[in-house]
């Protein structure tokens, strides 16, 4: 194809470009408002439910008890019946008007019960449906950003960079798609963490008064000590994903000492076991040196603990004047390294960019069921 067939005016590129936006933009605040209304109706079903359950308790112990009084009623009735000669007309009319109203009592409290648990079923099949509308939204709302992220910034970025049209398109789709996929693990550990935790509190704490007014101090007093649980399992667990987004230990106590930390944590939650050696006179370096330096080492890591079924991984760090060099080696399933690199190995690419910024160096080595090594050597720049 000639370039006379590649050129496009970019006042006309621009003007698609523009009205796209705005469409799908529109479209995205629609989809969020669908999604906001759809959680809200979600958890005042979700309320409804949980105050019907317990009318739906309420009515099983009145219908039992009710059915007592109603069998001991008939018990007396036929008693009575049988031996009318010994009963005066009043009770033997007692008799009958008891046994028959108990009767009518349980009837009533048999359909209200049936009510209730028709009740019952309905919202949790609203609530089942709502979750997935609600689902549905996320993940439509998420392919959108990726489609206003390409369309807004990355997509004329990748115009200056790159020149094939096929590459620029399958990059800059790669770079979104990682951003989006980050965003969505944070959003999806907020929602199923912090956020579902203090849903459950908001919940709790509109049925303490309730609480309180029925059963006394001593349930009250319980509720709230499950409420303080709650709200610190909350705040541990947003404090991991502040963490893991920044570690602010990196600011206060060094590289080493935060990549240990991090490294025990890793070992904690993989069961993997992780070494971690440090060669050399360590010293403080340029905050932007220190992050890359420690996302290296993350990324690395991450994905032995993901991808190598590994028994052990050593990260080692030596220092020198000139030099800081890491090497991350592990002892799992390695790959074959002639072959073409798989379109997930986004995580490398990220790697080799960080490094290239660094003007450091990067190779790779990896052995069938020998494991594989990571070796980095990164400049120190005073």
């Amino acid at each position: 194809m000639t370039a006379a067939k590649l050129a496009i005016d970019p006042n006309l590129l621009d003007g698609i470009l523009n009205k796209t936006i705005d469409t799908v933009t529109e479209s995205q605040s629609q989809i969020f408002e669908i999604n906001e209304h759809s959680r809200q109706e979600f958890q005042q079903l979700h309320r409804e439910l949980e105050l019907v359950k317990e009318q739906v308790v309420e009515v099983i112990y009145q219908a039992d008890k009710t059915e007592e009084y109603a069998k001991l009623a008939r018990t007396r009735l036929a008693e009575v019946s049988k031996h009318f000669q010994k009963y005066s007309e009043a009770d033997i009319r007692d008799a009958y008007e008891n046994a028959n109203k108990y009767q009518i009592d349980l009837s009533i409290i048999r359909q209200t019960e049936k009510q209730l648990r028709e009740k019952r079923d309905e919202l949790e099949r609203r609530i089942l449906a709502l979750n997935e509308t609600v689902q549905k939204a996320e993940s439509l709302a998420g392919q959108i950003s990726v489609v206003l992220n390409y369309l807004n910034g990355d997509l004329r970025k990748i115009n200056e960079l790159v020149q094939d049209a096929k590459q620029k398109q399958e990059f800059g789709l790669q770079i979104i798609e990682a951003q989006e996929e980050e965003r969505k693990r944070v959003s999806r550990e907020i929602h199923d963490g912090p956020a579902q935790l203090m849903a459950n509190v908001l919940i709790r704490s509109e049925l303490l008064e309730k609480i309180y007014v029925e059963k006394g101090t001593d349930a009250a007093r319980a509720e709230i000590k499950d409420l303080r649980v709650m709200v610190r399992d909350s705040l541990k667990e947003v404090r991991r994903i502040i963490y893991d987004l920044r570690p602010m230990a990196l600011d206060d106590i060094g590289l080493v000492p935060t990549l240990d930390k991090y490294l025990r944590t890793v070992k904690e939650r993989s069961g993997i076991n992780i070494e971690l050696h440090a060669l050399g006179e360590s010293r403080r370096f340029h905050t932007k040196m220190e992050i890359a330096i420690f996302r290296l080492i993350q990324e690395a890591v991450s994905n032995a603990v993901k991808h190598s079924n590994a028994h052990l991984i050593e990260v080692k760090l030596e220092f020198t004047q000139k030099f800081i060099s890491l090497y991350i080696r592990d002892d799992g399933k390695g790959f074959d390294t002639s072959k073409p690199a798989k379109s997930n190995s986004f995580g490398m690419m990220g790697m080799r960019e960080r490094v290239e910024l660094l003007e450091g160096t990067l190779k790779v080595k990896s052995r069938l069921n020998y494991g594989t090594s990571v070796y980095i050597q990164i400049p120190i720049q005073d």
